[in-house]
């Protein structure tokens, strides 16, 4: 960053920047933790010299704070893919099941919301499309924060619900099942992916969501087609036409990059293709409802029985376990 010369090119210094501010994260609280348990090891010698317990009782609520914090900063740390760093493109689509199956949507969206307030993380509707009767058929929307995508990406799979069903007068149980994917958000100077302007198609059209008369009575919505792929990403929320275009985009190029990540290692375990169909056999967690409660991870074997702590993103332990379990398999 001192380099006289690193701002003759844009791009590099933007890149350098990103990279130093994700090196002194963790230094700086290292230094503070450092800090703070040389402060408790004279709180606690203290202690022991005056047999005072309230200070003792003081030094092992802040062990375990201290303990807690270094599990999250040994967590981040495993955090070291290209773009871990980025916030994440969240899409979610409902699979088999109908009506339960686009409620179950509704809930995995909320579940995610909760989980990125909880970090200080920014949330954005990209698109939506309100299912038939109750519920939502998909939704995208963007997790913006630091290291959004290196947590999140433990989330993309099929994620099955069992309960009884609102929808059933007879009361019955029901399965259901929606996908999450999880992409990176491309930043615009990110050379690595080229779109010519002649490969896109872009229709605009009214937004058939909320948020007032004003986006449903003008054509602010944006839909790009890319030619080439096939590929279709869509934005409609309540900015501007120029604004949903840029979302769009940002939604293309981390489409594009998974295809191109996809064709380079040539092999099925790819961003996406693992989550096979949206149904049975396929998901990567179950959340059961009834008999019982509780709510089980396929891949790692972690298991929590407040599945309404779950829901309301209590996702942490489940994230971890993925991000510990992938940093083993590749040692």
């Amino acid at each position: 960053m001192e380099s006289p010369d690193l701002w003759q090119d844009q791009r590099r210094a933007q890149e350098v920047g990103r990279r130093l501010k994700q090196l002194q994260g963790p230094l700086e609280i290292v230094s503070r933790l450092d800090r703070e348990v040389g402060d408790l090891l004279v709180l606690d010698e203290l202690a022991s010299a005056e047999s005072d317990e309230a200070s003792a009782d003081e030094v092992r609520r802040e062990c375990a704070r201290l303990e807690e914090e270094v599990g999250r900063l040994e967590l981040r740390e495993l955090l070291r893919g290209k773009y871990d760093g980025l916030d994440a493109i969240v899409t979610l689509h409902a699979g088999a099941g109908g009506t339960e199956a686009q409620d179950w949507v509704q809930m995995l969206w909320r579940m995610y919301q909760r989980w990125a307030e909880s970090r200080g993380y920014a949330v954005e509707i990209l698109d939506i499309l309100p299912g038939d009767d109750a519920g939502v058929k998909s939704v995208s929307f963007e997790v913006r924060g630091e290291y959004a995508y290196g947590y999140l990406r433990a989330e993309k799979g099929v994620h099955r619900l069992v309960r009884i069903s609102p929808f059933d007068a007879s009361g019955r149980r029901h399965t259901s099942f929606a996908s999450a994917d999880i992409l990176p958000a491309i930043d615009d100077d990110d050379h690595s992916i080229e779109i010519p302007p002649e490969d896109l198609k872009v229709d605009t059209y009214r937004s058939s969501g909320a948020g007032g008369q004003h986006v449903n009575k003008t054509e602010s919505a944006v839909r790009i087609t890319h030619l080439p792929t096939g590929i279709v990403v869509a934005c409609q929320t309540e900015r501007s036409q120029h604004s949903n275009r840029e979302s769009a985009m940002r939604m293309l190029r981390a489409r594009l990059l998974e295809r191109k990540e996809e064709q380079e290692r040539q092999e099925v375990a790819d961003l996406r293709g693992d989550q096979g169909q949206i149904a049975w056999g396929n998901q990567i967690r179950s959340y059961v409802f009834q008999p019982y409660t509780l709510v089980k991870d396929h891949r790692t074997g972690v298991e929590m029985g407040n599945v309404l702590a779950v829901m309301d993103g209590d996702l942490d332990g489940f994230i971890e376990a993925f991000l510990r379990q992938q940093a083993r398999h590749a040692v």
